[in-house]
This record gives structure tokens, sequence and C-alpha cells, in this order.
């Protein structure tokens, strides 16, 4: 999401509030006011009472918060946007909702309205919209991002694989896909397709705000096949943290200019992965076909469940899946009742095959056309031919969270 006009003499996204809710306030402020790529200005207060002073001078959106059952407040929206005029956008939120109401708002020209209670994604996904000039639409990617259940479930090479489909499974032409290693600590994406990672970190962690498109291409490694893949050299002695400014950056500029993005995460959870998981549009966790590996996938299953509320949801799959009818071990129906409606799928064993193609750096398709991995794969990943379309939960970093909003 690219948006126009930033905060005077701030080079930030400016977002004015003004509500008399202590609730809202608290949302906008959770919401909002975590990055610092927002200028939040907050006013408490009814708008009947502070409208006529609130200050949206080099807002880039304003959000209002109002009764509209009460006359003087509507009355005071209806000053402030003759105030205001064709900038900032107007976003208005309010408690009663009827057809005067939605005719009388639409008569002043606000940008859009919400009916309390918002959902804070839903809060940040209408103020990114409206702010987009002229109603162009946004070219932000489908982002899908992977995490394991266990070490060694197989991650990175599902994660490959869904990439390369995705890259070539697009039916008018081939869409640009970028494959994105997360775990800068020890990543193998670049490994695995045996390339050299470019992503020089120490240039962009100390003003993440220099990464622009320029930048970007010079830290994009390229594979045969025409994937671009964004993968740092692994620091393996080195356990560090980086800033969530940097991370959201980089994954809104990728998302910005590619059709798809596939992530491959860290098992570590870090102070941004909220934030990309927020932002994305499908989420999978891969899982062995053991007991520990299950009991660990669904735990982290709950776990992001609870902390995304009305994010995108998690689904499993179970990497390695071998079923033998009359041996011990691990059923399909184990698996079903252990994960419930969150196993996705299984992919099937085939050891062999995918170490060869990670030796010689390859897709799985270049070593066996029409292997049973690939074919599963885009069963459960890309069933209709990687037809691009706007996923029910996600779509986008910047959507998500507005913790990246660009200038």
């Amino acid at each position: 999401m690219r948006m126009t006009r930033s905060a005077s003499g701030t080079g930030k996204t400016g977002v004015a509030v003004l509500t008399a809710d202590p609730a809202f306030e608290q949302s906008v402020r959770s919401t909002f006011g975590t990055s610092g790529q927002i200028d939040l200005r907050v006013v408490s207060g009814a708008v009947a009472e502070a409208g006529d002073r609130f200050d949206v001078d080099g807002a880039t959106v304003a959000v209002i918060d109002l009764d509209a059952s009460r006359e003087d407040e509507m009355a005071a929206l209806e000053r402030l946007m003759l105030r205001v005029g064709n900038w900032p956008p107007v976003v208005v939120v309010t408690q009663s909702f009827d057809a005067e109401v939605a005719r009388r708002l639409m008569q002043m020209r606000v940008a859009d309205f919400l009916v309390k209670p918002v959902p804070p994604v839903e809060l940040v996904r209408t103020c990114a919209r409206v702010a987009r000039p002229n109603g162009t639409e946004s070219t932000e990617a489908q982002i899908y991002t992977f995490l394991p259940a266990v070490g060694g479930a197989g991650v990175t090479t599902l994660a490959i694989q869904t990439a390369l489909l995705l890259l070539h499974g697009g039916q008018r032409g081939r869409p640009s896909t970028c494959l994105v290693d997360l775990d800068f600590q020890h990543g193998a994406c670049a490994d695995y397709l045996d390339i050299e990672p470019c992503l020089d970190l120490k240039e962009i962690e100390a003003r993440p705000e220099r990464l622009d498109r320029q930048l970007l291409e010079i830290m994009l490694a390229h594979h045969a096949s025409g994937l671009s893949v964004i993968a740092a050299p692994n620091r393996p002695a080195e356990m560090r943290t980086f800033d969530p400014d940097m991370v959201t950056r980089l994954l809104d500029l990728v998302s910005s200019h590619f059709d798809y993005v596939v992530i491959d995460m860290p098992r570590t959870w870090f102070s941004w992965t909220d934030s990309v998981l927020l932002g994305s549009n499908r989420l999978f966790i891969v899982s062995e076909m053991t007991v520990p590996s299950l009991r660990h996938a669904k735990h982290l299953m709950s776990a992001i469940r609870e902390r995304l509320g009305d994010g995108p949801q998690p689904q499993v799959i179970v990497n390695r899946f071998e079923q033998r009818m009359f041996e011990p071990g691990l059923k399909k129906a184990d698996i079903e009742q252990a994960l419930g409606d969150g196993f996705l799928g299984t992919i099937p064993n085939n050891y062999r095959l995918v170490r060869e193609a990670i030796d010689r750096g390859v897709p799985l398709d270049e070593v066996k056309p029409g292997n049973a991995i690939s074919n599963q794969l885009k069963k459960l990943i890309v069933p209709q031919g990687a037809a691009k379309a706007a996923a029910p939960q996600g779509a986008g970093l910047v959507k998500k969270l507005g913790l990246a909003w660009a200038k």
C-alpha cells in the first residue's frame, strides 16, 4: 500500500483521531501507536465540543468517533467536513446507524463509515483503502507464510516448492513471485536453491527507511527458474533480534512489487512475528508425522488463534506422510482427530527425491516431473492454478496493521 501525503514535517503517515470513547481510544492507540512510521494524533472529546478545533493539517486520514443519534454531533461533523474539504479523507465511526444516518454521511462526503464494535483489522483496512488517491487499486501481493511446528519438519522445502508452483501457475502469464527467508540465523532457502544470498542486514538495520525499490533490487537474489529470493547470509553464532520496523518495511516493499510472496519463518517467536502473521493471507504450520510434532503443531495453532483473533487462521500440513494399512503407527484418522478443523492435509514422503533436488538446487519437478509431492502441494495450496483472488482474511502487512505504511 502506497500512501500519498505524509504528516507534515515528519516523513510519516499521519492518522488523526477524535473520540470521546476511552475503549475506542485505547484500541486506536494499540493498533496504530506501536509503529515508528505512524504519526498518531488522538484528541479526546466529543465532536460537538472538540470538532471545531480538531487539527487535521498534514494528516493522511482522519477518524471521527461520534454518536450519530445526537443532532449536535452530526451538525459538528458537517462543519468539520466543510473545513476539511477534499483532504484528508474522513472515516466516521458510530454506534447507531440507520438509512437516514447513511444518507447524511454520504451528503457530507465522508470517505467511509464503520459501526461499533470495530475490529482493529477492519479499521486499518478502511483507513488504508480510503487514503489511496483516486481510488487506485492496491497492488499488494498475496502472502503465504510457513511456520515449523518442530525443527526439521521440511518447512523450507515446502515454502520453496510453493513459491515455484505460484510462479508457474498463473493463468495469465507468469506472476512475479518472491520467496522471503526470515530465518536470519539458520535460513536455508538460498542453500537449497544454490544461489548466493544478497540481503545485507547491516545496510538497512540502522536506517530501514533507506530501503527503497532500487536498494531492494540490489538485495534480491534470482534463481534460474525466475524466482526472486530475499535471504541473508547465515549467522549461526549470532542470536540477534531486529527492529520490527525493519522487517515490516522490507515485507511492505516486497509485497508492493510482487504478485505473490512466500515467507519461510523461523521457529523462534520474535517481536515482529505477530505483524508478519497478521499480514499474511494464508498461514501454514508444517508438522512431521510424529506424536510430539503433532502436539507442538496443535499448541502453536491454538497460540496463533489466540494472538491473532480475527486474523488469518493457521492450517496444519503434515509432511512426510506414509500410510501403512497393516502396520503400527499413526493413521490419517488419528491426525484428523488430533488437529480438528485446523488440519489441511498431508504431503507424501519421498526423501530421495527431495534430497536430490536440494543437492542440485533445482525444483522437484525438474528431478521428476509430475511427482506426488508437487501434485499434492498444488491441491492443498494452489487448487485453482494460482489464480489470484482476494483472500477472506489478510491482505498484506499494511492493510492488516498499518505498521509499515510507506510515504
